[in-house]
C-alpha cells in the first residue's frame, strides 16, 4: 500500500489564481474532510488551474485544523453550517501563519487574506448570506488574536493539531517521543524519487537536474530528494521513465526482500504500485500483483507501462489477498511483499487529512484485517521462502504487536534482522535525513516444522 506513489506535487505557476477561487475551493475540499471524504479524492476534482494553489491551502488548513477549529468556535460559538466553517479555517489557517509562503502561492497579508475570504463569501450562493458573520469573525480575531489564541491554547488537540485519540495513543506508546512525532506530521515531506536502475543511474538522473538548475540531494540506495517541489511531469527523465515517486522509508521494502533472478513473487496489496516497479527493477522474476481494488490496480499498470516494466512475466490480478481461493493456484512462491491496508499513521505529512479522517476503532479493525491477510499468504511461501509485512503506520498495533503475535503462532516462521519500526524524520532534519513512518518485520519459512 504505498501512498506517494503517483502523489500530486504543488509547485509554483506563472500566474497565481485569484485568491478568491483557491479560498472557495479550499473550503469545499475542507468540508468533505469534515464529512469523511479523502483530500486527495476531492482535489482530483478541482479544475486543473485551481488544483495546485488548492491542493496547498487546503492541506496547510489539515495541518492547523485542530486549532482552527477551536478558534472558529471561540468566534462563532453555534456553527453556522459546513462550507462557512471550513471557509473560516481556511482562511483562519492562513492568518495562523501569515508571512510563510506556501508551495507555488504568492505571500499574502492578514488584510487580504481577509478582504478574500469576505469576497469568496460574496460571490458564492451558499455564503452570501455568511458574508458579514465572516467578515466580523475574521477581524475580530485579528483585534482579540492573543487572548483567542491563548484560550484554546490548553486544548490538545487545538495545540497539537491532532484527533484527542491519536494524541493519547502515542503519549502511551511513546512517552518519550510523542511530542516529536506530532511535530514532524506537521512538516511538509519533501519530493523523494527512486531511481529506475533500468533505465537509468543516479548520477545520470543528478546530472539531468543539475544540468536543468533543479537543486536535488542523495537518499538511500537510488534515491534522490528534489530541494524545491515542482510538477513531477516537468522533471527531466519523467517521459523516459528514469524514476518514481517513493518516499526514502518505503524504498526499503524492495531492498529488504530477498530477490534473485528466475523467482516467484507476490505483491500483495500492490496498488498503486511503486513498490512493485522496484521488485521488477531489482531482478528478473515472475510476479503477481494483487489489489482488492480494481480501480487502483489499473494505476498500477500506468506506472509500469512509463518505466517500462511491463512483460508477460507480471501479472496482475484484483482480488482481495485474503480469500486464497479467490486468486491462488497453489504454487507457492519465493518472496511475498505484504504491504498490509493500515490507518497510515506514519504518513501523515503527505497526507494530512488521514488524521481527521481516521478515528480510535480504526487501528483495532486494521490490526484485525492484517491478521486476517498476513496468516492467508504465509500459507503462500514456500519454505525456505520470505515473506516481508510492511506497513506505513507508527502505531505498535499495527506493527510490533502484530509481529510479535505472528511469529508466535506460526512455528515455522523464523524472525530475520529487519529494520522494525521506523519512526518519522521531519523536524529540524534536512530533506536528506527524511523519511514517512513504516514498520518491517521479515520472516523465512523453516522447514520442516509443524506450522501452529
Amino acid at each position: 500500500m504505498d501512498f506517494q506513489a503517483g502523489t500530486t506535487v504543488t509547485s509554483s505557476a506563472p500566474l497565481a489564481p485569484p485568491l478568491s477561487s483557491v479560498l472557495l475551493a479550499a473550503a469545499q475540499a475542507v468540508a468533505a474532510v469534515q464529512a469523511g471524504r479523502s483530500l486527495t479524492e476531492e482535489l482530483a476534482g478541482v479544475e486543473p488551474r485551481l488544483r495546485p494553489a488548492t491542493q496547498a491551502v487546503a492541506s496547510h488548513t489539515m495541518r492547523y485544523l485542530g486549532w482552527a477549529e477551536a478558534v472558529a468556535a471561540k468566534l462563532v460559538p453555534r456553527s453556522p453550517g459546513p462550507l462557512p466553517d471550513a471557509l473560516l479555517c481556511v482562511a483562519l489557517g492562513l492568518l495562523r501563519t501569515e508571512g510563510e509562503p506556501l508551495p507555488g502561492m504568492p505571500v499574502y497579508s492578514a488584510h487580504t487574506v481577509v478582504d478574500q475570504a469576505v469576497t469568496t463569501a460574496g460571490a458564492h450562493r451558499g455564503l452570501l448570506s455568511y458574508k458579514g458573520l465572516i467578515n466580523g469573525s475574521l477581524r475580530r480575531f485579528l483585534r482579540e488574536r492573543q487572548a483567542i489564541e491563548a484560550s484554546v491554547a490548553p486544548f490538545p488537540q487545538a495545540q497539537w493539531n491532532h484527533p484527542n485519540w491519536w494524541i493519547s495513543l502515542l503519549k502511551r506508546d511513546y512517552p518519550d517521543q510523542w511530542r516529536d512525532l506530532l511535530a514532524a506530521a506537521n512538516v511538509p515531506a519533501p519530493l523523494t524519487l527512486r531511481v529506475n536502475r533500468r533505465r537509468a543511474s543516479r548520477e545520470q538522473v543528478m546530472a539531468a537536474f543539475a544540468a536543468a538548475g533543479i537543486a536535488a540531494g542523495e537518499i538511500g540506495t537510488m534515491g534522490i530528494v528534489v530541494h524545491q517541489p515542482r510538477p513531477v511531469a516537468q522533471l527531466p527523465g519523467f517521459a523516459e521513465g528514469w524514476w518514481s515517486v517513493q518516499d526514502a522509508g518505503a524504498q526499503l521494502a524492495a531492498e529488504l526482500l530477498p530477490l534473485a533472478d528466475g523467482m516467484r513473487v507476490l505483491d500483495a496489496c500492490a496498488a498503486p504500485g511503486g513498490k512493485t516497479a522496484h521488485l521488477l527493477e531489482r531482478a528478473d522474476i515472475d510476479l503477481l500483483a494483487l489489489d482488492a481494488d480494481g480501480v487502483r490496480l489499473e494505476r498500477v499498470t500506468e506506472n509500469l507501462a512509463r518505466l517500462g516494466l511491463e512483460s508477460p512475466r507480471v501479472t496482475l490480478r484484483a482480488a482481495d489477498a485474503a480469500d486464497l481461493d479467490a486468486w491462488w493456484d497453489g504454487t507457492p512462491f519465493d518472496a511475498v511483499l505484504a504491504d498490509v491496508p493500515c490507518t497510515a499513521s506514519g504518513i501523515v505529512r503527505r497526507h494530512p487529512d488521514i488524521r481527521w479522517l481516521r478515528r480510535e476503532k480504526d487501528v483495532r479493525k486494521t490490526a484485525e484485517l492484517q491478521t486476517r491477510i498476513a496468516d492467508a499468504l504465509w500459507r503462500t511461501v514456500k519454505p525456505g521462502g520470505h515473506l516481508l509485512y510492511v506497513t506505513c503506520s507508527i502505531f505498535p498495533a499495527e506493527g510490533r504487536d502484530q509481529a510479535a503475535a505472528f511469529a508466535a503462532r506460526h512455528a515455522d516462521a523464523q524472525a530475520l534482522p529487519a529494520p522494525g519500526q521506523l519512526l518519522p524524520v521531519a523536524a529540524n532534519a534536512t530533506p536528506e535525513q527524511q523519511h514517512d513512518g513504516f514498520f518491517y518485520a521479515l520472516f523465512a519459512k523453516q522447514s520442516g516444522n509443524r506450522q501452529e
